[in-house]
């Protein structure tokens, strides 16, 4: 799992000091990732990888476009010369689309990377939506509870969860499914 350690040190780096509670989130993103990684059989350490690198875009020094799922992939491919499925599903965590869209970035997105459709991007979009901003386990629904209240009513991130909700609960409830819970 070499590739792991790269990733984990990588987002450790870029993460770390500039952004402790972001950091948190990360490693708790990572950790679930971790636990849950045998459901995506060979595809486990791309999860893992995946997990771990999802947030990098927030890096003050990485923040070009304003979007972090599009700036950390920008930097995967540009500077890191990652794995493109790693750097499309970092891109398209947690229907990172519709956030785009919201934005005026989704030509952007999707031009640059586009989604992969399948388990690999629910896994990494449950162990996003499972884990607080502080890296601790919760459920979809108290995720969503968090950022709505920290972002408020008519904010463009409440609006994009809001959009986003149905998807959101589709990956989850597959990764439940396939974890037998």
């Amino acid at each position: 799992m070499e590739h792991v350690r790269w990733a984990r040190d990588l987002a450790c780096r870029l993460l770390a000091e500039s952004l402790p509670v972001r950091w948190d989130h990360v490693q708790g993103v990572g950790h679930t990732a971790e636990d849950i990684a045998h459901i995506v059989g060979d595809d486990a350490e791309l999860l893992i990888c995946a997990a771990w690198l999802h947030d990098i875009g927030y890096a003050p020094h990485l923040n070009k476009a304003g979007f972090h799922p599009l700036d950390g992939a920008r930097y995967l491919r540009d500077v890191e010369h990652a794995d493109e499925l790693l750097i499309r599903l970092v891109a398209n965590h947690s229907c990172a689309l519709i956030e785009a869209r919201n934005r005026g970035l989704a030509d952007d997105l999707a031009g640059e990377f586009p989604t992969p459709a399948d388990f690999v991007l629910d896994a990494l979009t449950f162990c996003d939506m499972t884990t607080s901003p502080t890296g601790k386990a919760v459920n979809l629904e108290q995720r969503l509870a968090e950022a709505f209240e920290r972002y408020g009513d008519g904010h463009l991130v409440t609006l994009s969860l809001t959009e986003a909700r149905p998807l959101l609960e589709g990956s989850t409830g597959r990764v439940l499914a396939a974890l037998g819970r």
